[in-house]
């Protein structure tokens, strides 16, 4: 982003204050995407409907956001980027209070739906500007705030939605993005309103956008719904699937012949886009596999509650906010895919770590998984970033980082359908294993039944009590199973990292 004449670049605090502003937008944003995730029993309790109908809370959410990031570049060219991101941080906000004030599950999802569909450039945007704010030099520390505010909101996300179902009332995870949306959008707009970015009057690719709309909605959705309705059995997924397949053919072949598609997708002729982004989507999706497993084994199997499980996830976060900064500085002068490696690796140990896991390791055994896997999120994040937007112009950075941040926001949409679907069918082929080891007449069984009824309780109760304590061995060692493939996935896109070319950033900086 250049600065028109007669502007003085932002320096001291009020650069620091923008910044801010910019991070607290992208807070807003990706805690938006886990708070509400914990509150669903609450939210569809208090609206009188089925969990599983509150899960559309979640999901028409997912699918707006979506549809609309990789149009964060489209946009940015016609209206500009300072514009794009506050209308977009506002709009968020006013949306966000509707979905307070929803009064059914149906204005709600409605609510949700206008909240994804605007939401969309925030956290391109937030990237963008801050790269195009900091000098040159100075990049790292413009990537480590970005990086530390999209570490710490999901992280962060469901122990305050645990905390505010809890002790307020739900509608509370929505309301408090009021006051932070407002001051991230008049901060920004006060400072940045005479710097936005020169304007083009693009035409809308209307075939491309409604193709986009169309397959991204169907892969969502199929994504969403598949392990409850028992996927490729079910015919509304087959049909899904279909779809989502047809139309994304259909755009990609169309976006890549019209004179102005609605999704540049001429970045990936860049070697250290395409590499790296790859590499991006698999680091992040095995990453948030994890993140979504972890707290849903504490809370379903071994007795831990929400606010319990944020904690065990917490320190994860607190180190990487801390770890970051140094990220950032050092980004400039040591080669990114080293450490990219360094975050690589941090992931696949904290994986290995949570494989030796068992059922009644303490709380500190749990965290210290944690920690390592914070120092992966602090250097991960920072490098793979900078690694991925290398060598691209000014006027081109926020469609690269509208459709890395897509492809990520796909690659965790895998990872949640995946990885709850893989511990699910493990744990019945674990349980049926160990109950065929099992025998009704074997000693070791009738010992056990033995001494449930010695201490009072009767014979139907005792087997009852077994079958559950063979069902939390059997996701157990399910976890486990996941826990080991990650660590062994985490190491495959090293090979990848090392395909791209060293940024020329962190190249120059070692050369001076």
């Amino acid at each position: 982003m250049n600065s028109p004449p007669g502007s003085a670049p932002l320096r001291g605090s009020h650069l620091a204050l923008v910044a801010f502003a910019l991070a607290l937008g992208t807070f807003m944003q990706v805690l938006d995407t886990s708070i509400a995730n914990v509150a669903i029993p609450t939210i569809a309790g208090n609206l009188g409907v089925a969990p599983d109908q509150g899960t559309w809370v979640i999901t028409s959410f997912a699918v707006s956001n979506g549809i609309s990031v990789p149009l964060t570049g489209w946009l940015m060219m016609r209206y500009g980027v300072v514009r794009t991101f506050v209308l977009s941080v506002l709009a968020f906000t006013a949306a966000s209070f509707l979905c307070g004030a929803a009064w059914s599950l149906s204005s709600l999802v409605v609510f949700r739906v206008l909240q994804g569909a605007v939401s969309g450039p925030m956290i391109p945007g937030s990237q963008a500007l801050l790269l195009a704010l900091f000098p040159p030099e100075k990049k790292g520390t413009a990537l480590a705030i970005w990086s530390i505010t999209t570490l710490a909101a999901p992280v962060t996300g469901p122990v305050l939605g645990g905390y505010i179902s809890d002790n307020w009332s739900w509608p509370w995870i929505f309301y408090i993005n009021v006051p932070v949306g407002v001051l991230s959008g008049l901060v920004c707009w006060h400072y940045l309103k005479r710097r936005d970015t020169r304007t083009r009057q693009l035409p809308i690719d209307t075939v491309g956008l409604g193709l986009l709309i169309v397959w991204v909605g169907a892969l969502q959705v199929m994504l969403d719904k598949g392990k409850d309705l028992d996927w490729f059995s079910s015919t509304p997924i087959v049909v899904l699937t279909v779809v989502a397949l047809i139309c994304f053919v259909a755009w990609l072949i169309w976006e890549l012949t019209a004179r102005y598609p609605i999704v540049d997708l001429s970045l990936f002729k860049s070697r250290n886009f395409s590499l790296g982004t790859v590499s991006y989507c698999l680091g992040y999706a095995v990453f948030f596999g994890n993140i979504v497993l972890l707290p849903l084994w504490l809370q379903t199997q071994l007795g831990y509650t929400a606010t319990w499980a944020g904690l065990v996830a917490m320190p994860a976060g607190v180190v990487s906010v801390l770890v970051s900064p140094f990220a950032g500085r050092l980004i400039g002068k040591v080669d990114a895919r080293w450490m990219a490696s360094l975050g690589f690796l941090a992931f696949a140990i904290s994986y290995f770590m949570r494989a030796g896991l068992t059922a009644d390791a303490s709380f500190s055994a749990f965290v210290m998984p944690q920690l390592v896997m914070g120092i992966g999120m602090g250097t991960f994040f920072v490098a793979m970033i900078s690694i991925l937007l290398d060598g691209f112009a000014p006027e081109r950075m926020p469609s690269a980082s509208g459709v890395s941040n897509f492809l990520r926001i796909i690659s965790s949409a895998f990872a949640t359908s995946i990885t709850t679907t893989f511990w699910d069918r493990h744990e019945a082929l674990h349980q049926t294993r160990l109950a065929e080891s099992s025998s009704a007449y074997g000693q070791n069984l009738q010992d056990a039944v033995g001494g449930l009824q010695a201490l009072g309780v009767d014979g139907s109760r005792a087997i009852g009590v077994l079958s559950q304590a063979l069902e939390h061995q059997a996701y157990l060692m399910s976890s486990l199973d996941y826990f080991w493939i990650s660590g062994w996935l985490t190491l495959l896109p090293l090979a990848l990292v090392w395909l791209t070319r060293r940024p020329r950033a962190t190249a120059a900086a070692a050369a001076e």
